[in-house]
């Protein structure tokens, strides 16, 4: 290959998952040049009229997390300035409707495709108005989630909010065949090719199947039913996504699509079906821009998943800790469920694996059902204590973080709301900051403990 012949490939990922690192890993056995565009090095340029992209590349592949962030609206701008210039796969208006669940269920029925019946809704008189069609059980979602956070399985005897904190929230039928062990079907497309597919089992306890909560995975690649395949195949063409992962159910009356997600994990597909789908996505890059590559070669690389630190990897120009937000010891939150949201103060505590919150404030704000028990180790009490856990979701600072929390009675405490590491990996804890008093200092051994 002549260097005339090499593509450069960006990868636009703020975040360092397996998925990034597998795509640029592969870019570089293909024999291309991976390109990480990140916030070290990253930067567009007007000069005279002259738009250029700083690093230089030749083509895109859209990897921004946007149902990780509180802004989306910030990154797909980011996104859409580049595809303004270079030639992007997964392009912005395709990911923005596959990133709001409701969107893509509209966009779907619109074109035949089966969907479980929903309700939208902007008003709570609304949306409660309509919530009896949906049977005593149903599944409450926020429209824009990740890794199973903001969905709910809810008893609908009792009213729903149309929010979840800063989150427009709807109702949908559940569907399930199954009421012994819940299972969906993700099956993983790129370049309107199916390169895998896997049934995904909930975990005991709950009835979501998301391999990020612990669902367990089996290969469906081959024997999935011809209906699924052409369900999925469909979807992600009027979706006109590049590469996605489909997730389906099969209900009474055949294969419904759940959702479509334009960065679906690959650690699950890989331990399913022994198929990583960066080589594909890598490959299907670079032809894009004109290149060529070995399809043996792109199959031989797809068996492993090389999350390997790429070598293109820009050094940082600041440490992990500068760029990290700061909290205080006692910290002013926003307390989100089913039925409502307050604003309460929460302590930080860097020893408790797990988030908590009082069983009061809990039932008040809707956060639940209980989807199982877990332990948690106390004082002497042998095996620790079994506590239910919920999902709540957490505002700090105008982030949103959707967590499964343990509820406990802390009526006798002075905080309704403990955070735990779930929550305060993402930030620095200062001590000395606390928003329920100005002058109050932390004695020695607090700050000893949490320091």
């Amino acid at each position: 290959m002549t260097e005339q012949d090499d593509v450069r490939v960006g990868v636009l990922s703020l975040h360092n998952s397996k998925e990034t690192k597998a795509i640029l890993n592969a870019v570089e056995d293909l024999g291309h040049t991976p390109v990480w565009l990140r916030r070290e090095n990253a930067a567009i340029n007007i000069e005279g009229s002259e738009v250029t992209v700083e690093p230089e590349v030749d083509i895109i592949a859209n990897r921004l997390l946007l149902s990780n962030t509180e802004e989306p609206a910030e990154l797909l701008g980011l996104a859409t300035t580049f595809n303004r210039i270079r030639p992007m796969l997964n392009e912005p208006d395709a990911v923005l409707t596959a990133i709001h669940k409701f969107a893509t269920a509209a966009t779907l029925a619109n074109w035949n495709i089966q969907v479980p019946d929903a309700l939208l809704a902007l008003s709570n008189e609304r949306l409660n108005q309509g919530r009896a069609r949906f049977g005593d059980v149903g599944v409450y979602k926020t429209a824009i989630g990740t890794h199973g956070g903001g969905t709910w399985k809810v008893d609908l005897t009792d009213p729903v909010n149309p929010k979840v904190g800063n989150r427009q929230a709807f109702l949908q039928d559940l569907i399930d065949r199954d009421e012994t062990r819940h299972r969906d079907l993700r099956v993983y497309i790129v370049d309107g090719e199916i390169i895998g597919a896997m049934y995904r089992y909930a975990p005991d306890g709950d009835w979501r199947t998301n391999v990020a909560l612990g669902g367990a995975v089996e290969d469906a690649t081959d024997d999935m039913p011809t209906e699924a395949r052409e369900t999925a195949l469909y979807a992600a063409d009027v979706m006109g996504l590049d590469y996605v992962g489909v997730d389906l159910v099969e209900g009474e009356d055949g294969w419904f699509v759940l959702e479509v997600n334009p960065t679906a994990g690959f650690k699950g597909l890989h331990e399913a079906t022994g198929t990583s789908a960066g080589p594909h996505i890598a490959k299907l890059a670079i032809e894009t821009a004109g290149g060529e590559v070995d399809d043996g070669r792109v199959k031989e690389l797809a068996s492993t998943l090389d999350d390997s630190t790429p070598s293109c990897k820009p050094r940082s120009a600041l440490s992990q800790l500068e760029d990290t937000p700061l909290i205080g010891y006692i910290e002013d939150v926003v307390v989100s469920g089913t039925s409502g949201s307050t604003q309460t103060l929460a302590k930080s505590d860097t020893g408790a694996t797990r988030t908590s919150i009082d069983t009061s404030l809990a039932a008040e704000i809707g956060a639940g059902p209980i989807k199982s028990m877990t332990r948690v180790k106390s004082g002497s009490v042998k095996g620790g204590k079994a506590r239910p856990v919920v999902d709540l979701v957490i505002g700090i600072g105008g982030r949103q973080h959707t967590v499964t929390a343990s509820v406990e009675d802390r009526s006798h405490m002075d905080y309704p709301v403990l955070l735990g590491r779930d929550i305060l990996e993402h930030y620095r804890v200062d001590v000395r900051r606390r928003s329920d008093s100005e002058d109050r200092n932390l004695d020695e051994e607090e700050e000893e403990f949490l320091e």
